[in-house]
């Protein structure tokens, strides 16, 4: 453990600032929720190191993460470097790519001690970003920020960190957004079913559709002024379509979903089986 002992100094938190952005692949949310999940019972937080690298136009891409042992009091932090350094070896030995983007910790906002820690990832990396999840769910979800920080001087003297807030990007596929809408949620009676989820889909679909025949139908009308970043979204949209008869794609979309529906069935008889080996296997013993 290296111990980094509290300093007189100020923490500041800024809203968003556009100098630089961060996107976040939802690997990297279910992992860090794992950890926290996982805590020493008298850990009232969980911190980790962010793996990923800086993309050409200066967005940093997390792809990965792992936690780092701490001990942290009023006056002093104590971080686990050897560890941390074996860990990101490991890492490094799979995917040699990526590198220490910054680090992340459970909670809502910085703390002091969250000055102290970037302190030292700021050694390791220049500019890293700090990432945050509030596990606790203090405004009823998990909320996501990414920060970078600044030392704010006098003279020679540092007087303050000040952490500003950075456009977060949360881009995945529609099975990993099923996910993450259920972990974010409070309370959460059973995980969604395949079916389930591909219910929820197609309704966010049909939402989507309905948003864009408004917006286009508002743009026909002149109650709307057009952009043309949103026209070309939507001509890219359209012009991926198959240009298939509606029969075609309806009698398509159905053998699709009889092949999903026969993979079910067969992985519940297979599970049953499995189920019934056990409980022979057992019974036998016993006998």
């Amino acid at each position: 453990m290296e111990a980094m002992a509290a300093k007189e100094r100020t923490v500041l938190q800024f809203s968003s600032s556009q100098s630089l952005s961060a996107k976040v692949h939802p690997l990297v949310v279910f992992n860090i929720c794992d950890c926290y999940v996982r805590r020493p019972d008298q850990a009232e937080r969980v911190i980790g190191t962010l793996l990923g690298s800086v993309l050409p136009d200066g967005t940093v891409d997390v792809r990965n993460s792992y936690a780092v042992p701490h001990s942290e009091s009023v006056d002093q932090v104590a971080l686990d470097i050897e560890y941390h350094h074996s860990m990101l070896l490991s890492h490094q030995k799979v995917n040699p790519k990526e590198v220490i983007v910054g680090w992340y910790s459970t909670g809502l906002g910085v703390t002091g001690g969250s000055a102290l820690i970037h302190e030292f990832y700021s050694r390791e990396v220049p500019n890293p970003i700090h990432l945050t999840i509030d596990t606790g769910f203090t405004k009823g979800a998990g909320t996501i920020k990414a920060y970078v920080s600044n030392n704010l001087s006098l003279g020679d003297r540092q007087i303050a960190a000040q952490f500003q807030e950075i456009p977060l990007d949360l881009r995945m596929v529609e099975a990993e957004r099923i996910g993450f809408d259920t972990l974010k949620a409070t309370a959460v009676e059973k995980i969604p079913s395949d079916l389930e989820g591909m219910e929820a889909s197609m309704g966010h679909l049909l939402a989507l559709i309905d948003d864009i025949y408004k917006y286009v139908d508002d743009v026909v009308e002149g109650r709307v002024d057009p952009d043309n970043k949103i026209g070309r979204f939507i001509s890219d949209a359209v012009g991926s379509l198959p240009k298939l008869p509606s029969s075609a794609f309806e009698k398509l979309v159905n053998d699709s979903l009889q092949d999903h529906l026969l993979l079910l069935y067969l992985s519940s008889i297979t599970r049953t089986q499995l189920d019934l080996a056990e409980k022979l296997n057992t019974a036998a013993q016993i006998l």
